[in-house]
This record gives C-alpha cells, sequence and structure tokens, in this order.
C-alpha cells in the first residue's frame, strides 16, 4: 500500500526536478514493486484528475452497473428500471464486492489485458521482473500454490486499504454528469479532506489533503499541510 502512495508520487512528478526521472523510478516502483502498469496508471489517473466525480469521464467512478452513486445516477436508474443488482442494499454487498475484490480482481485483469492490447511491452517487463523476483523468493518457503495464496492475501488486504483511503475522500462529495464548470470549481466539488494527525498522514500517503492534491497535483505530498 506505501509502494501505492509512492508510485502516485512519482506519477505526478512530485518528487524529482527533472520529469524523465520520475518517469523512470515511477516504471520501477508501480512495475517491480507492485506489477502494475505506469502506462495504464497514467490513462487512468490523469482522467480521473482532469474530470473528477464525472460520470463516463472520470473512471473511478465507472462501478460497472454494480453501484449507483451521487443523487441523480439512483433517479435516473429508478426512471429506466435498470435493477442490475438490488441496489437498496448496495450499502451492504458494497463490503463483500468493492474492497476485497478491487485489486485482487479488477485491476489484475485490467493491468494484464491492457498491457498486452495496448503493447505496452517495457511495462509487462517490469512487471514479469515483480513476479519473478516473487516467486523465486517465496516458493522455496512456501511451494506453488502457496506463494500464490499468500500474494491473494496481500493483495486482498491492500484492496482494502487503497478503496478506503481513495473513496473517503471522493465519494461523499458531488459525483454527476458533465457540468461544464471552470477547472478549479470541479475540483473543489469533488474532492474533501480528512482530520490531519500523524497516523492519517501515514496511512493514505497525505492524501487526507484531498482538496491541495486536486489543486497542485505536482506538489510533493508533505508541502500540502501549508
Amino acid at each position: 500500500a506505501q509502494a501505492g502512495w509512492l508510485q502516485h508520487d512519482f506519477g505526478h512528478l512530485s518528487v524529482f526536478k527533472k520529469s524523465s526521472w520520475n518517469h523512470i523510478v515511477h516504471k520501477f516502483v508501480i512495475g517491480h514493486l507492485k506489477g502494475a502498469s505506469a502506462n495504464w496508471w497514467n490513462h487512468r489517473h490523469f482522467q480521473h484528475h482532469a474530470k473528477p466525480n464525472i460520470f463516463k469521464k472520470d473512471p473511478d467512478v465507472n462501478m460497472l452497473h454494480i453501484f449507483v452513486l451521487g443523487d441523480t445516477q439512483p433517479v435516473e436508474y429508478g426512471k429506466k428500471k435498470l435493477k442490475y443488482l438490488p441496489y437498496n442494499h448496495q450499502h451492504e454487498y458494497f463490503f463483500l464486492i468493492f474492497p476485497p475484490l478491487l485489486i485482487p480482481v479488477y485491476f489484475q485483469i485490467q493491468i494484464i489485458s491492457t498491457m498486452i492490447r495496448r503493447r505496452f511491452w517495457a511495462d509487462l517487463a517490469w512487471a514479469i521482473s515483480y513476479y519473478m523476483r516473487y516467486f523465486i523468493t517465496y516458493i522455496p518457503f512456501y511451494g506453488v500454490l502457496g506463494s500464490l495464496s499468500l500474494l491473494t492475501f496481500v493483495r486482498f488486504l491492500e484492496s482494502h486499504w487503497f478503496v478506503w483511503v481513495t473513496q473517503m475522500n471522493h465519494i461523499p462529495m458531488e459525483i454527476d454528469c458533465e457540468k461544464h464548470r471552470d477547472w478549479l470549481s470541479s475540483q473543489v466539488a469533488a474532492t474533501c479532506n480528512i482530520e490531519q494527525s500523524f497516523f492519517n498522514d501515514w496511512f493514505t500517503g497525505h492524501l487526507n489533503f484531498q482538496i491541495e492534491h486536486h489543486l497542485f497535483p505536482t506538489m510533493p505530498r508533505h508541502n500540502f499541510w501549508k
């Protein structure tokens, strides 16, 4: 999870003065330390920053008909009689679907298919290096099945951590269709902050300062509080 916040820093070019250094280390951290794709992350995350909480433009609120978000989407689904799932119980099945499955299942399928489909061969090589390092390290101790089980369990825990941090400072805010606001207003309407504490700063990678992060996305995280 901490490697996730770290790659987020490099992805926003907020660590080194030279952009090229940020890009190189970003590929190493997200690829070799996490087994994911820098290009996949950039494509997803930059859309989120450009149009936060806007349906069809922010991939982070694309819930694939599993959840309905905001004030207008539930009304829309009700009028069109779209009932893919019992949405009146979504606050209950949220805990069974979203936090446990986002990283181990949905993101893994999306990352691997994106790297192959879009021919991100460099990203694929970094990801392969992650899996090689992981299995060379753990198979002698736990065998193939045990190593896969450990990897799945770690990602299951990380997924809960990731979901709570990324959703708590966006989901309570306005989620709607494009309203063609100015950039500043659209950022503030979609973000909120979480109380500062030593633990919260560490646990969230300083993304408890979500407003400041969206207004100044290249700012190093330790300066948000200022």
